[in-house]
């Protein structure tokens, strides 16, 4: 069940940086709000998972599943652009988040 807490924790980490942009810096009301829900949500979901899992493997599991999820959503809404070795490096946390979760044994 943690597991699944810290991904929806996660979740909820893209959104609220999503909806943090379309904020256009706080200044529209309901996507100030959206954001503010979304940060309470994600960190009630993480503080959940880290009750029974370590910090040390919920914390990078869950600001990588922030920071992979945000950066899909930053290409595929925002038409941002990567350049060959950020795709690179983007690939290298898939990875590395993928290896946390097959060797630590939860």
């Amino acid at each position: 069940m943690a597991w699944i807490e810290l991904i929806i924790a996660g979740v909820f980490e893209v959104f609220w940086a999503t909806t943090m942009k379309l904020s256009h810096g706080f200044s529209k009301l309901s996507f100030s709000v959206l954001t503010i829900v979304g940060m309470i949500a994600s960190f009630y979901f993480l503080a959940k998972a880290i009750k029974v899992m370590p910090m040390s493997l919920a914390y990078p599991i869950w600001t990588g599943i922030g920071a992979v999820g945000s950066i899909l959503i930053g290409i595929f809404f925002f038409k941002d652009h990567l350049s060959l070795w950020t795709e690179f490096f983007v690939a290298l946390l898939i990875i590395g988040i993928i290896g946390i979760k097959v060797t630590s044994g939860h």
